[in-house]
């Protein structure tokens, strides 16, 4: 059975500003399961990022807290990697050098020289980048400089992966390729991921589950959809699978119908829901 390791408890935050307290999230509340791919999903600052901030352990909850395989999250450590929308590599080392970086400060002591190196090499490889782990930054494309963020975080050994819209900046094709691969390596290493997105179809083909966040202030989680589609996923078959637009239905509905809803158990009684949905959408109260 899966376990679930990673708890976001009634979590709230607010934030100093010139005209008061401005508070982003309140209340939000959910489980994560052991190696779930979840997407959370909702309008600009709906506080999707913030959430992500939290687990991270960048921002500090006001209220609630996080729990991760059993121990609070207060502080930034190695057991939470992130790969930002920007690929933060550090211009002046090579692609081998970036990866290195992080290695070397997580398996200090726990690896010597050569199996750092064969440690490094392999996550290289995990993302198709290998042939390339002596260029430098300026050398690789866009998509190539988020491969090996992704390299970077995966050879931190992450209890989770946070994403950060990575793919956001790509074009369409290179986005597809990098989604993927995303894909096929969290099923062969059963890696844990939050995904923040916009995009709805990027939320349903690689997600087990999606959050869905209500917009800001206070912002909260609305609703939550399991996504029950067979992997490996092929886009191209899922463009033409009922089941997999009625997902994306549910996801457009909840942004576009109640965005700017507050009282979700009104709402909910306002919209009425196909009967196959009642095993489908977890309503978060």
């Amino acid at each position: 059975m899966a376990k679930k390791f990673l708890e976001i408890s009634q979590v709230g935050i607010e934030f100093p500003t010139p005209n008061g307290v401005f508070c982003a999230l309140r209340g939000v509340d959910f489980a994560i399961n052991e190696g779930e791919f979840v997407s959370i999903i909702g309008h600009s600052g709906c506080g999707k990022s913030t959430v992500l901030n939290i687990v991270a352990g960048l921002y500090q909850a006001t209220e609630g807290g996080v729990i991760l395989d059993g121990k609070e999250v207060d502080e930034p450590g190695p057991d939470r990697a992130v790969v930002f929308q920007s690929h933060a590599l550090m211009p002046w080392l090579s692609v081998y050098e970036n990866v290195a970086l992080g290695v070397e400060q997580v398996f200090k002591g726990r690896k010597n020289r050569a199996q750092m190196k064969s440690w490094i090499e392999h996550n290289l490889e995990l993302v198709k980048m290998d042939h390339a782990m002596h260029k430098m930054p300026h050398e690789i494309s866009g998509g190539m400089k988020q491969r090996v963020g992704i390299a970077r975080c995966l050879a931190m050994q992450p209890k989770v992966m946070l994403m950060d819209e990575p793919f956001g900046a790509l074009d369409a094709l290179t986005r597809a390729n990098l989604q993927d691969s995303v894909m096929e390596i969290q099923k062969e290493l059963n890696t844990t991921v939050i995904l923040i997105t916009h995009d709805v179809d990027e939320a349903v083909l690689m997600s087990d589950k999606i959050v869905m966040m209500s917009n800001g202030p206070a912002a909260r989680v609305g609703e939550i959809l399991t996504i029950e589609l067979p992997r490996p996923r092929e886009r191209l078959a899922l463009a033409k699978s009922d089941q997999f637009n009625f997902y994306r239905q549910q996801v457009l509905s909840f942004l576009y119908e109640k965005k700017g809803v507050v009282d979700f158990d009104e709402a909910k009684k306002q919209r009425a829901v196909p009967d196959q949905t009642k095993d489908t959408v977890e309503k978060i109260s």
